[in-house]
């Protein structure tokens, strides 16, 4: 089995696990051993998954104004710890490569690994919610027609993502591509870097 075979089985045993109470305050329970990529590979879809419904509620027209402001506090901490694990699996595979010496020649790619496994993971959501909807008894044949058309092209981008993941990992592996890693420095939950935090803290 392949990485991305195993992100992918991992991705999927995390959104079926959520799936059994379906509750966005249900707490990680991780079967995977510490300190393996499979642990830390759960951990990011699950929250990734949470995340998906968290987004779900909040555009819930007649959501109360102050539950919609909790939820979208909640979604930036998420979103925070989603951008720290895709760079803790990052670093997981620069360490994984730290003995590689790139060619002279090597490429520098546009994407790291965790950022593209991050989109895998997100795939494997749409997938698991396209084919809900895509079979779905109470919907018309119209609308399961639609989703079915959808999860088609679903099916494909995971086939070409995890074949362009893989073959990144292979170029890395044979020093064709030089293993970059950038922070995402993000500045929003900074109360050092976003001036409504601390022009706030002046303020007092």
């Amino acid at each position: 089995m392949n990485f991305t075979e195993t992100a992918w089985k991992v991705f999927n045993q995390a959104i079926e696990d959520y799936h059994v109470s379906d509750d966005v305050n249900t707490l990680i329970n991780n079967p995977f051993e510490k300190d393996t990529l499979e642990r830390i590979l759960y951990a990011k879809n699950w929250i990734d998954t949470v995340q998906w419904h968290l987004e779900d509620i909040i555009r819930d027209e007649n959501i109360d104004p102050t539950e919609a402001l909790h939820l979208k506090r909640t979604i930036d901490t998420s979103n925070q710890k989603r951008t720290d694990l895709v760079e803790f699996i990052d670093s997981w595979f620069l360490k994984k490569f730290e003995n590689i010496t790139p060619k002279p020649d090597a490429k520098i790619n546009t994407e790291t690994i965790a950022w593209a496994v991050d989109r895998l993971s997100i795939l494997a959501l749409k997938v698991y919610h396209m084919s809900q909807e895509a079979y779905r008894e109470s919907a018309s044949e119209e609308h399961r027609a639609a989703c079915k058309a959808k999860l088609d092209v679903l099916l494909t981008q995971h086939e070409d993502l995890s074949t362009s993941i893989n073959q990144l990992l292979t170029d890395i592996e044979n020093g064709d591509v030089k293993m970059k890693v950038y922070k995402q420095m993000k500045m929003y939950n900074d109360e050092s870097l976003n001036p409504i935090l601390y022009q706030k803290g002046q303020q007092k």
